[in-house]
């Protein structure tokens, strides 16, 4: 590998991807291993060091050649305690103390944060952000996730929880019901799952977002109101956010980001509508350039922040 790296992890519901970097930012060697959501997710903290620990001995390798490990993980982090809580789909719900089990397997300093927000770090360091760091990144999958990075760093708010953008509220009456038990979150007519909520209502069905993009391009009146639809609510949180956080960029990731121009175009234009003339001047809207490498990107620049002077 030549000279000390660092590690990362990004745990997601399906898969943990994990990668070595070096402390610039370039990706090493990167893999993933399936995530394991039986008995509430106490497998996955072994799975993790088992994996690690193949593949330092793969490269005759061990852990003196580490630096440190930067994770990201579902759900509200706490850095300081080192806990995840709110992860439902894992099964850590109040204070799962991922640092602790992870260090005192690892014998490695480890850093945790919210995945969105490591994302946000990789996009601000390696990706779309290109160097500032004054950014929001907004990943909108199956449900929407964001990070704030102000200052080169992320913004957490007091417990953890900023950033939540997928929960900004957006349709104040007779919204649609969200997984986290408010009404009219953005994540219910912004995300993929949203976008086929919004088709449906038209009277119309779709097996996934994809499919609204596709019959939008053939014409269909409906979806194209859908995807009109989409951006507003996306323009109209993006613009509150960018008055109040004065970013110099907003990064859209995620897949639903794969349509394009077809989203962005729209979007541009509410934003636009719905920012503060003086903080549209400095604000560009970017597309997310790393993909799926974004999070463990930004968990190795956690680590390298903490640790490498």
């Amino acid at each position: 590998m030549g000279g000390k790296c660092l590690a990362a992890v990004d745990i997601g519901g399906t898969t943990i991807k994990m990668a070595f970097l070096t402390v610039e930012g370039d990706i090493i060697r990167k893999w993933a291993i399936p995530t394991d959501q039986a008995d509430g997710g106490t497998n996955i903290v072994s799975d993790i060091v088992r994996s690690f620990s193949n593949e330092l001995k793969q490269d005759g390798l061990t852990n003196v050649d580490v630096i440190a490990v930067g994770v990201g993980a579902p759900g509200p982090a706490d850095p300081i305690k080192g806990t995840i809580s709110g992860a439902v789909n894992l099964g850590w719900v109040n204070n799962y103390p991922l640092k602790r089990l992870l260090e005192e397997a690892l014998k490695l300093p480890v850093f945790i944060e919210n995945d969105a927000n490591c994302a946000a770090l990789g996009e601000m360091w390696r990706g779309a952000g290109n160097g500032t760091g004054d950014l929001v990144c907004i990943t909108i999958g199956t449900g929407v996730g964001g990070g704030i990075v102000s200052k080169g760093m992320i913004f957490t708010g007091v417990s953890g929880s900023a950033g939540e953008i997928g929960h900004i509220t957006v349709v104040p009456e007779n919204g649609i019901l969200c997984n986290c038990g408010k009404h009219g979150c953005l994540e219910t007519v912004a995300s993929a799952t949203g976008i086929v909520n919004l088709y449906k209502e038209e009277g119309k069905e779709a097996p996934d977002a994809r499919a609204v993009f596709l019959q939008a391009s053939k014409g269909d009146e409906a979806a194209k109101r859908v995807i009109d639809r989409c951006a507003y609510y996306l323009g109209l949180a993006i613009g509150n956010i960018a008055n109040t956080m004065n970013p110099a960029k907003i990064v859209v990731g995620g897949g639903v980001s794969e349509a394009g121009d077809a989203l962005l175009l729209p979007l541009e234009q509410y934003v636009r509508q719905y920012t503060f003339p003086r903080a549209m001047e400095v604000l560009s809207i970017e597309k997310a350039t790393l993909g799926n490498d974004a999070g463990v990107i930004g968990a190795a620049y956690l680590a390298k922040v903490k640790t490498v002077s």
